[in-house]
């Protein structure tokens, strides 16, 4: 097969690089070793982490009309109250996390439908099921890579001018022999606040295989005990500042501050404790928003800190060592769902919820997990300009540029925007949160350009970041942004004859793209007040 562009990975990055490439009327092959494109919104579970303002500004056009899409579907095809169909800024979950949380397959059939116009038109050749597993390429340059239908075993050799690594771990990176790094760095090779002491590429952040539940009362569908279950009702995690006790507990370490922190749970939305219940907290569907007996119960989707698996990595093993940490992962979420329903303390108390019921349709698998795990780091590609966290972490922003009245690093190669808080989950080696204030951002072009190859760029967590910066370039729109921005440079780059470097060293030419990409819709600036 060959097209003017490959790309890796049908997450949110791959997606968006395709449809910006499709738009300026480019070929692309673009695969995916599940079933469901989507990444984090679909395949792996996770309503969409979003900033405040998401709703009026800071992403790209595409993203916002998938937003419009996602709510217009729900108003189309669900039996919705008057007042939550007559809602501009409809949440089918009402969930505490996201302004908009919904169900994945929903986010799944959307997505399929913004592309539909590009497979049909020959533009787009999507691969479900189908993943890279060797490539060839010399130092500059990727010629072709091979793609394993996972099905039947056969495989496709394929070639293209431009080649994307949009996939959750930054698979091809190693299989190009390109330049990256995994885990933390060192306060003296960044210079940044948070820095761990000593670099350590083992150390990233942790996992998780996410699921969703509604609720029966009076009906017992407690699942089989999992195989693991007494292992993990008495892991206490090792963690540096330590964990507040067990890890299948409703009390947990406050990622901010790291004191113990108890939360509520009760499927019938109510708090008790005047804290967060977590059923609302990434709640996909309120039962309240549909007419009545169409949804006898909320559907919640968990991910929760007590389900990231922290005992190992899934970068830069074996095939027998990634499939062991998943097996333990989906084990650690089957036993909180079977703590939840039998031991968990309830506010009238008793002990454990037996009408909680997984919800194996929400996730479209026999086992009622995620198609994928819940991937926070991968592997990072080394760049021509690395993001740290002196540019958008509050703290050392302010302490290294002065407040001055600066509301963000400029940089003036931008080629998107994003905001989240940095927020690292617990990691593999033992370190807890680390979550703290940052600023918002925008997406240096010098991020996406590699120091080596010529025509492999990534478009996903594996962009030019540190491991404390990654912590909030990680999230859906941003991810989308980048993937968005990637897809408009292949096209300016194959219409205008250039190359990705070029475009990025070249003051004339990088206004240029800009101005082509502000016309396609990203945003490359926040407003000035």
């Amino acid at each position: 097969m060959k097209a003017d562009i490959i790309v890796c990975g049908g997450g949110l990055g791959g997606f968006a690089a395709t449809l910006a490439a499709a738009r300026n009327g480019y070929k692309v092959i673009l695969t995916e070793e599940t079933d469901w494109i989507g990444g984090q919104l679909t395949q792996q579970g996770v309503p969409p982490d979003e900033h405040p303002w998401i709703e009026t500004h800071g992403a790209p056009a595409s993203y916002k009309k998938f937003r419009e899409n996602v709510r217009a579907y729900y108003k189309k095809y669900y039996p919705l109250t008057d007042e939550a169909k007559a809602r501009t800024f409809l949440n089918p979950g009402d969930g505490a996390v996201s302004r908009l949380c919904h169900e994945p397959r929903v986010a799944l059939q959307v997505l399929h439908e913004m592309l539909k116009p590009y497979i049909e038109s020959n533009h787009v050749h999507l691969l479900l099921n189908h993943k890279v597993i060797d490539a060839k390429a010399s130092k500059q340059q990727v010629s072709e890579v091979t793609i394993k239908n996972l099905i039947d075993n056969t495989s496709i050799k394929a070639s293209a001018d431009y080649f994307v690594d949009a996939t959750e771990l930054g698979d091809l990176l190693p299989l190009t022999k390109t330049s990256y790094v995994a885990g933390a760095e060192s306060k003296k090779d960044t210079g940044e606040l948070h820095a761990a002491e000593v670099a350590d590429p083992a150390n990233q952040q942790s996992f998780t295989c996410c699921f969703a539940i509604d609720h029966e009362e009076g009906k017992n569908n407690v699942i089989e005990k999992p195989k693991e279950y007494d292992f993990w009702k008495n892991h206490v995690p090792d963690l540096r500042p330590a964990w507040t006790g067990k890890l299948l507990s409703l009390t947990y370490s406050h990622p901010v501050t790291l004191e113990p922190r108890t939360l509520d749970f009760n499927p019938d939305g109510s708090t008790v404790n005047k804290t967060l219940n977590l059923w609302n907290y990434r709640r996909i569907i309120y039962h309240k928003n549909f007419l009545p007996g169409v949804y006898k119960s909320d559907i919640s989707l968990i991910n929760w800190p007590m389900n990231d698996y922290m005992l190992g990595n899934l970068v830069d093993v074996s095939e027998s060592e990634f499939n062991q940490h998943v097996d333990r992962a989906k084990q650690l979420s089957l036993s909180l769902l079977y703590w939840l329903q039998t031991e968990a303390k309830r506010p009238d108390g008793g002990a454990g919820w037996p009408g909680l019921r997984l919800r194996k349709d929400v996730m479209g698998t026999a086992d009622g997990l995620a198609k994928y795990p819940y991937i926070r780091e991968s592997r990072r590609m080394k760049t021509i300009f690395t993001v740290k966290e002196q540019h958008v972490g509050k703290e050392q922003f302010e302490t290294t540029y002065g407040k001055n009245g600066m509301s963000h690093y400029a940089f003036d190669d931008s080629v998107g925007v994003g905001y989240y808080h940095i927020d690292l989950h617990p990691s593999s080696t033992g370190d807890n949160y680390i979550d703290f204030d940052s600023i918002p951002f925008q997406i240096p072009l010098g991020t996406l350009i590699p120091i080596e190859k010529e025509n492999l760029l990534p478009a996903c967590k594996n962009i030019g970041t540190t491991h404390i910066t990654n912590g909030c370039f990680r999230l859906h729109p941003v991810e989308w942004s980048i993937g968005e921005a990637v897809g408009c440079l292949l096209s300016y780059c194959l219409s205008q004859k250039t190359t990705p470097r070029k475009v990025a060293m070249n003051k004339e030419t990088l206004r240029s793209f800009q101005a082509f990409i502000q016309q396609q819709g990203l945003e490359i600036n926040w407003p000035k007040s």
